[in-house]
């Protein structure tokens, strides 16, 4: 649902009632993940995408019955159902997905203060966090790390679940806040479950995380069409040279800042995580060296140096020279990206980033047509 904040507050403000379909549970092979999520407001308008087109019609007419009662709808597809392929999900997965209404504040089911709090902090990609109560006592019920008083607590907001559902007790909603807390934490969105005056309650965390960082050293060519596609796939681009004639932000509109600085001091300074990515593209000794010790010293998701077979041989003769551990160069993706004939700029960013998702995956990086299995991961 957080993904598409931006949308959902644009449609609030216009007015608008909209409903929104959210995956709460995936089985088998399946497009989309967890926390997906999917629109229809009283206009008709749709904002986003629950399978990339499989069940996107069926869910748009539930969408249309939740407009008209205000209730939330549990609904699930998959092979069970005598209608899988009517509503497309052939694939072999199941997809379970709760729909509730969103509206302004004075409507029905209007959304509460601090709901939507956290959807403009996901929108301006800040991290945030909502529990939603998809099953069992509270079913529909939205709770936030603040309530309305900014005091942690639950708030209200979208609609009940069919039929009467008791509410959350006291200790619940504070169990409930806890977790979504420790999972903003995290940046991990999760199905999760909460005792209630002995009955169990489901709940789906959903988390937005602060973008991924995307490092690229060299104000080359390269270094221009990387930072665009980077961007495109919500990493948070900073482009680093030490020359500022080339480090320019005319050069890298789609970077969020340039920095004109010596490399290594950049990269030595500068805030990463285990989700950060580098990709070295001065294949300049003077930079090279001293940037990819640092790098390959740092808890980051992936560090890939450009250069020739040639370069990277010396490269590599040059950081045994100074000192690094074998397990730190075996983490060195060079020469960086992969086989895919890339030859121009925009080519050789999507071999680089094919690269960088599958590092991140641990997926192999072959043709789906060749691999067995299915082709989504499975739950």
């Amino acid at each position: 649902m957080l993904e598409i904040a931006g949308a959902l507050l644009d449609a609030l403000t216009d007015g608008r009632r909209v409903a929104v379909a959210t995956v709460t549970r995936v089985l088998g092979s399946a497009p989309r993940t967890l926390g997906t999520a999917m629109a229809v407001t009283d206009a008709g308008a749709v904002l986003g995408s629950i399978s990339g087109g499989c069940v996107e019609g069926a869910i748009y007419e539930s969408a249309q019955e939740v407009l008209e009662t205000g209730r939330g709808q549990l609904t699930e597809f998959g092979v069970s159902d005598d209608d899988a392929f009517a509503v497309g999900l052939s694939c072999g997965g199941t997809v379970e997905v709760f729909l509730a209404e969103f509206a302004p504040a004075g409507m029905r089911n209007a959304l509460s203060h601090a709901a939507r709090t956290q959807l403009e902090l996901a929108a301006a990609g800040h991290a945030a966090g909502l529990a939603l109560v998809v099953d069992g006592a509270g079913a529909g019920r939205i709770l936030t790390p603040m309530d309305e008083s900014g005091e942690h607590g639950s708030a209200s907001g979208g609609a009940p679940a069919a039929g009467e559902s008791p509410g959350l007790d006291a200790d619940a909603e504070r169990r409930i806040r806890a977790e979504l807390g420790a999972r903003i934490g995290s940046g991990e969105t999760a199905l999760g479950a909460v005792d209630c005056d002995g009955a169990t309650s489901r709940v789906l965390y959903l988390v937005a995380a602060t973008p991924p960082r995307c490092l690229i050293f060299g104000a080359v060519d390269f270094a221009s069409a990387l930072s665009a596609a980077a961007s495109l796939l919500g990493y948070r681009v900073t482009v680093c040279d030490a020359r500022a004639v080339f480090a320019t932000p005319e050069r890298f509109p789609a970077a969020a800042e340039v920095v004109v600085e010596w490399p290594s001091d950049y990269l030595a300074r500068t805030e990463t995580d285990a989700r950060t990515v580098v990709c070295v593209l001065t294949h300049d000794e003077k930079f090279d060296l001293p940037l990819l010790t640092t790098a390959l010293n740092l808890d980051v998701a992936y560090v890939g140096a450009m250069g020739s077979r040639r370069t990277h041989e010396r490269r590599m003769l040059r950081l045994r020279e100074a000192g690094l551990p074998a397990a730190a160069l075996a983490r060195l993706h060079s020469p960086i990206g992969l086989d895919l004939g890339a030859s121009s700029p925009a080519e050789t960013a999507v071999s680089i980033l094919a690269e960088v998702l599958a590092a991140r995956s641990g997926a192999s990086g072959r043709p789906l047509g060749s691999r067995p299995g299915p082709i989504h991961p499975t739950a």
